[in-house]
């Protein structure tokens, strides 16, 4: 499992000295030169797509859509006729490179839900690209204080979002601690840099197995290193519920990506056939210098024990990796990609798919354990979903998910979740039944039959 921000911060600081530091409305806007940086405009280089988004009709009648450029970034804000005073602010997953911007509504049915029970919600696109949490920070508060002085002043503001969504709200609630008053973050970013060692330890950890260094890793690092590798650990007919053709290298890649991942679970073994090639695809740059783009400037092995450590020794082996940029790994303050040390000051519940490996259920360990270091659990609630995409969710899953934070937000009364931390529970056959939908099973959704049926 990975180790905890935390922990790891204060374990780097003690041999940081041995280190060498490199310290909208229809359309497209174009960015056009002002006179004066009102925020109008997106920022030079990006254009914002913001197509009109039609209204929906709740209890009769329609509701108000607003859409438009505030701070660089395009934004949607949706309101019922009957609105319940409430604000929902939605944070949007990684968007790659490109240069366009654009908001979204909530996923997953939640728009519908939202509105339905009289919430008010509103998206940010972020200034830019890439992913750079601090934008995303400051551009959903920047939209939520502009929702309060042309619409009304909210009530409550609740946060909601996706994936790296899912690490602007933990870090939101800790940037903006008295702000927000609960939060859903769904396939998050909760354990911070852990993600990058995460992508670090698959490559490296492949290319000690199997006799193949490649790293940092080479232009033809797809079409030549990576195609060896999989040779020589049995990887390259390996799929999604077909027959298991890794060798004893292979299992061992296998075992310790599955440890790293979150440990033994439901799935685990089937999840790594559907990620095995996409993990190495990861590790390529492009020539860029974002995190996204070159993310060896904040990952980092240098500390990490990996098992079962045979039959290779990968302890012995393996490279190690000093993260090139040890300020922004250990700074507190609110970089590109900062840390969540684990703070928050209000409810947090959270969904996680268990095979999810573009950001694995570790995410979901790590936060907890940094939560229970600063006595914080009692407001962290946790519940693993039994699919191997990305931000598998069905409405039922998310919905149910959205209905007990809001109740727990309004009667203090905590609803249930699952004991991510504890292994043994994690390893049981049935972790992940409590909360998936049977009907997503039942129907064959996605890859929600790699798990048997609950």
């Amino acid at each position: 499992m990975l180790t905890s921000t935390t922990r790891l911060a204060r374990r780097l600081l003690a041999v940081g000295a041995a280190l060498t530091l490199t310290v909208g409305l229809a359309g497209a806007a174009p960015a056009v030169a002002a006179d004066r940086d009102d925020g109008s405009q997106p920022l030079p280089g990006y254009t914002i797509s913001n197509p009109p988004l039609a209204p929906l009709v709740v209890g009769g009648a329609a509701t108000t859509v607003r859409q438009g450029v505030h701070e660089h970034a395009g934004f949607i804000i949706e309101t019922p006729a009957r609105w319940n005073g409430d604000l929902v602010m939605w944070a949007h997953g990684y968007r790659g490179q490109g240069t366009v911007l654009s908001p979204e509504p909530p996923a997953f049915g939640l728009r519908q839900r939202m509105l339905e029970q009289g919430y008010a919600w509103a998206a940010s696109s972020y200034d830019r690209n890439g992913y750079d949490i601090r934008s995303g920070v400051l551009g959903t508060r920047a939209l939520a204080d502009f929702f309060a002085r042309t619409v009304h002043k909210p009530k409550r503001v609740l946060i909601a979002g996706v994936s790296m969504g899912g690490h602007i709200i933990g870090r939101s609630l800790e940037q903006y601690p008295a702000y927000y008053d609960g939060a859903l973050p769904m396939c998050g970013v909760l354990g911070d840099h852990d993600l990058f060692d995460f992508f670090l330890d698959y490559n490296l950890v492949a290319q000690a197995i199997a006799g193949v260094r490649a790293y940092p890793t080479p232009e033809d690092y797809l079409t030549n290193a990576v195609p060896r590798i999989q040779v020589a650990l049995g990887l390259a007919g390996l799929t999604p519920g077909g027959p298991d053709t890794t060798n004893d290298l292979g299992k061992q890649l296998r075992a310790i990506t599955v440890n790293r991942s979150g440990g033994e679970r439901p799935g685990a073994e089937a999840a790594f056939a559907v990620w095995k090639d996409f993990l190495f695809s990861i590790a390529t740059v492009d020539g860029g210098d974002s995190p996204a783009q070159r993310p060896g400037q904040l990952a980092t092995n240098l500390l990490t024990r990996y098992s079962p450590n045979s039959p290779v020794d990968v302890n012995a082996t393996v490279q190690r990796v000093a993260p090139e940029n040890l300020w922004q790994r250990l700074s507190p303050t609110l970089t590109e990609v900062p840390r969540i040390s684990g703070r928050p000051t209000v409810p947090v519940l959270s969904l996680h798919d268990l095979g999810d490996l573009f950001v694995p259920f570790s995410m979901e360990q790590a936060y907890a354990r940094d939560a229970a270091w600063h006595g914080r659990s009692g407001l962290v609630v946790q519940r693993a979903i039994r699919a191997a995409q990305h931000c598998e969710f069905s409405p039922a899953e998310a919905g149910a998910a959205w209905d007990d934070l809001v109740s727990w937000v309004r009667t203090g009364q905590r609803p249930a979740g699952d004991a991510v931390t504890d292994p043994k529970a994690v390893a049981d056959p049935s972790f992940g039944c409590r909360f998936s939908d049977p009907a997503a099973w039942a129907a064959g959704s996605g890859t929600r039959r790699l798990y048997a049926p609950c």
